[in-house]
């Protein structure tokens, strides 16, 4: 049985087969470029220096999320392209679950974390159990410090891995009253061989879609959905209701400031609007 895996979940891009047992193939990099950029390159460059028949996999397993809104949609797209050509089954792999996997075999709970912003971390909790990977929470959305909460009354020693390691080190060390430790480089952040075992696994549970079937799984609403949302209730609440649209005036400008914070992530500034009015 082989296995093609992908995962641009986060920052880090990889790519992997796996045939039975053995690992073939894995290319990981963990640097600030876009997946699109660089994932299918990397897949090229696997194809190569293994030559591999891409008909030849059984399957292709794709990190289905959380992560990041864009590189959940580029390796989906990735995947969903594969198989649709090369007309195979997708196996979804949780982003989470491969993240724990990473740690194979290991002691205590199993902490996956990766930065969701607002303070909030995707996060899931683990342990192995015979040699295989219990889920003692489902993989979900919580505020860092919930989590930490919930591993204090669990009262065990947990492992944590994930590219929220860095970002909540500090509140871990101050909040965490269990004993705790951090996963080494090698196995601390996404990696398609794991998606691609755990991948293996879930195929032969019959667990797989077809490609058109495949959708990401978010967890919760982007950033851009949040906004808009926000956007709607302030209306239907009447904040923004029965305005009457006129010229903008200098002196309008303090309360169309107010406007911009309360309505856009990304407001404009006060000379942004001097220079488009500026150039009109």
């Amino acid at each position: 049985m082989k296995i093609l895996a992908l995962d641009s979940s986060g920052i880090v891009a990889s790519v992997a087969v796996v045939e039975d047992d053995t690992l073939l193939a894995e290319y990981t990099v963990n640097y600030k470029k876009t997946h699109s950029q660089t994932l299918l390159p990397m897949l090229d460059e696997i194809v190569k220096m293994t030559e591999l028949e891409l008909e030849s996999v059984d399957a292709i397993a794709v990190a289905a999320g959380p992560g990041s809104f864009t590189g959940l949609r580029i390796g989906s797209a990735t995947a969903k392209g594969l198989g649709l050509a090369l007309k195979k089954p997708l196996v979804a792999v949780p982003t989470v679950d491969a993240l724990a996997y990473n740690l194979y075999d290991a002691q205590g709970l199993i902490c996956p974390i990766m930065d969701a912003r607002r303070k909030q971390v995707y996060t899931g909790i683990y342990r192995f159990e015979e040699h295989q990977l219990m889920t003692l929470k489902e993989q979900w959305a919580a505020p860092i410090e919930e989590l930490l909460e919930e591993l204090n009354q669990r009262g065990e020693m947990v492992t944590f891995l994930g590219d929220g390691v860095p970002v909540f080190r500090e509140l871990i060390a101050e909040k965490l009253q269990v004993p705790y430790s951090f996963a080494p480089a090698h196995v601390n952040k996404q990696r398609a061989a794991a998606v691609a075992a755990l991948g293996s696994i879930y195929y032969k549970e019959g667990r797989t879609e077809t490609a058109m079937e495949h959708i990401p799984e978010y967890l919760r609403v982007s950033q851009a959905e949040r906004e808009r949302a926000e956007r709607e209730k302030r209306a239907e609440t009447g904040r923004y209701k029965n305005m009457i649209l006129r010229e903008m005036l200098v002196d309008d400008l303090d309360q169309v400031m107010e406007i911009e914070q309360d309505l856009f992530h990304v407001p404009w500034t006060k000379e942004g609007f001097f220079y488009f009015s500026d150039q009109g």
